[in-house]
């Protein structure tokens, strides 16, 4: 991952972000590594191709519609995917996954 990282501006879904912020942490330290991260990534908003690729997604196969979000914008934005839930993203046409 470091050597993704490197490639370039790391990018998420707006769906990531509110995951992220979700996270239940009463540590400092955690809370301000992730506000580190979020103020270093670009997050990509719901924008109309995203939402057209959603849909396509969740009328095709079976995918939880957070995880079609995030499919979606990596496929709209030609982003690899990278996630430790790789059964999540599995049979996704399009998807450059890591």
């Amino acid at each position: 991952m470091h050597r993704l990282l490197k490639s370039g501006l790391p990018t998420i879904s707006v769906v990531t972000e509110i995951e992220l912020l979700c996270w239940k942490t009463d540590n400092t330290d955690r809370k301000k590594v992730l506000n580190t991260f979020l103020s270093k990534v670009s997050i990509i908003e719901l924008e109309q191709p995203i939402k057209f690729k959603t849909v396509a997604l969740r009328k095709t196969i079976r995918i939880k519609l957070p995880d079609a979000i995030i499919a979606a914008t990596a496929i709209v934005h030609d982003l690899t995917l990278v996630t430790r839930h790789v059964k999540d993203f599995t049979n996704i046409h399009g998807l450059n996954d890591h």
